[in-house]
């Protein structure tokens, strides 16, 4: 799952044609004012470019011919969005580097060094600067999504800090981070129809994570963890499932809460056609938290106008 022997990120994991594989890190700043997401993918799941290579390929297209840094900036000075996908001849991936075009993901050992350098879209901004995520420990937890195994979602730092210095937007500030790793065998519209994603920090610097997937073959899975920030873990049982109300393009939400009232949206970060982030309220494990959610509709990502919508927030530099 992007990992090395000792927990920590690798980045030169070999991708089968057709599959994928990301990091993700989310951040939230300590004052509340500022968050971000950072995806970086070998074989991105959202290109419309890697979707219609697999279709004339058979399915077998070279994920490295379809890498991707998206960066999601929120909080004061504005949102900044960027998702430009680079061919192979633009990516070099070694065992501690990851390098898309002019940004870069680096493990030291002791922490992820993102240095961004993209341009936001539609309307063109710079987005420049450097993340550091400093893990507090290392997960070696992995478990499968679908009930074939053929697609891995594995936390590598669920307890983390981070430190966000932006020359574009001009910004500082430092706050908690997640991150993880995603795997797939093959496209991820093949495993799934959709899924609800969530994770909070509680009060003791512990991690609580939700994952609710409805695969399209056999029953549903609900994965629900506590991380520790010595990389320990321990199972927990989902409390109901809530329904949220649907994004302003009606997709459907759902979360995990022991209130009776169900969990409350605070803010939604992303609204797209087929994917929505936002900030909630819910209690998990005796706790009131404030969570990460997400939502992914895969039937929406692989329709035909989607897919025509997507390189305008997508663009691609062969």
């Amino acid at each position: 799952g992007g990992r090395d022997a000792d927990g920590g990120p690798r980045f030169d994991q070999v991708v089968p044609p057709g599959g994928y594989l990301w990091w993700y890190v989310d951040a939230l700043s300590d004052d509340g004012e500022y968050g971000l997401s950072i995806i970086a993918f070998v074989g991105s799941v959202f290109s419309p470019y890697y979707a219609l290579a697999r279709k004339r390929a058979g399915g077998v297209a070279d994920p490295e011919n379809h890498c991707a840094l998206n960066v999601a900036l929120y909080g004061k000075g504005g949102k900044r969005w960027t998702m430009t996908e680079r061919g192979s001849q633009q990516i070099q991936r070694s065992a501690h580097q990851f390098k898309i075009g002019p940004s870069s993901l680096r493990w030291t050992g002791e922490e992820l060094i993102i240095d961004i350098d993209e341009i936001n879209v539609p309307w063109p901004k710079r987005v420049r600067g450097r993340v550091t995520v400093r893990p507090k420990g290392l997960c070696r937890f992995v478990t499968a999504l679908d009930n074939e195994g053929l697609h891995r979602w594995g936390p590598i730092a669920p307890c983390s800090t981070v430190n966000v210095d932006m020359d574009s937007p001009h910004v500082s500030w430092q706050g908690h981070a997640y991150m993880d790793s995603n795997e797939g065998d093959e496209p991820v519209d093949k495993g799934f129809w959709d899924w609800d994603w969530a994770r909070a920090e509680m009060a003791n610097g512990d991690t609580s994570v939700v994952y609710d997937v409805r695969p399209k073959k056999g029953p549903g899975r609900i994965v629900s963890q506590r991380f520790s920030p010595d990389g320990s873990h321990t199972p927990f049982e989902a409390p109901t499932r809530h329904p949220l109300p649907a994004s302003a393009w009606r997709i459907k939400r759902a979360m995990c809460s022991e209130s009776s009232a169900g969990p409350q949206i605070v803010s939604t970060l992303e609204d797209t056609p087929f994917y929505a982030r936002s900030l909630l309220k819910t209690r998990l494990l005796g706790e009131d938290l404030t969570a990460v959610h997400e939502t992914l509709d895969v039937p929406r990502l692989v329709s035909w106008p989607v897919r025509l919508m997507l390189p305008w927030k997508m663009p691609r530099r062969s």
